[in-house]
């Protein structure tokens, strides 16, 4: 498929998964040095190829549909690490929930309840409460010092990038599902992964844990 039909089927997805509630949330996907995202609006399981719009690497728009507020999100993610190739923007129920709470540790907003977590997602801090369509966010997510595949917005929703939509998409039900249990176990005597099994899963799954980031000019 192109990479215009697989920001469409994305779309169907995210709704057919629950992850985005009415007409809320946005997609992109990465072609070269050009940036296919969602359009202002656009109700991700019925998008056509007039709701997207097109912007280069520096957020401006080049050609279609007004981008969703959101674009500096998108973005952000492509700045900090060249393999990011397809964003999710969701505003799914449990990982709203969790970020209205306070987070689980300063790298990690939820815990390791669970191995898939840590070996799809990877810790996901929390981002400052920002405005929706704020461009500090951008600059929050492109700056934060964790290395990072998705990060919760406080009070907001979620963020997950990915090699391509299916992998973000991928990442966005994990997160949920993982807020879920979180929210199910708060409050008891719950059992966390421990140390040892969360450095295991992060090493085999290369998946980021505990780990900060070195900035390169380019993301500063």
């Amino acid at each position: 498929m192109s990479t215009l039909d697989d920001l469409l089927a994305a779309g169907v997805r995210v709704v057919e998964e629950g992850l985005s509630p009415g007409s809320s949330g946005n997609l992109s996907v990465r072609a070269g040095d050009r940036i296919m995202i969602s359009g202002t609006g656009a109700p991700l399981g019925r998008m056509r190829p007039e709701n997207i719009a097109v912007l280069d690497l520096d957020g401006r728009h080049l050609d279609g549909a007004k981008p969703s507020k959101e674009w500096p999100l998108h973005v952000a993610f492509y700045r900090r690490d060249p393999r990011h190739q397809a964003v999710v923007h969701v505003h799914s129920p449990s990982a709203v929930a969790v970020a209205c709470l306070e987070p689980w540790s300063e790298h990690s907003a939820v815990p390791p309840l669970t191995p898939y977590f840590v070996m799809r997602v990877g810790q996901t801090p929390l981002l400052p409460y920002r405005r929706p369509g704020d461009p500090a966010l951008g600059e929050d997510l492109r700056t934060c010092p964790w290395e990072l595949r998705g990060a919760l917005l406080a009070n907001h929703g979620s963020v997950l990038a990915g090699t391509d939509l299916n992998e973000a998409v991928d990442r966005a039900a994990e997160l949920e599902e993982a807020c879920r249990i979180t929210l199910l176990t708060s409050g008891m005597p719950r059992r966390e992964l421990d140390a040892d099994a969360v450095a295991e899963l992060a090493r085999r799954w290369s998946s980021p844990w505990g780990e900060r980031t070195t900035l390169s000019p380019a993301r500063r």
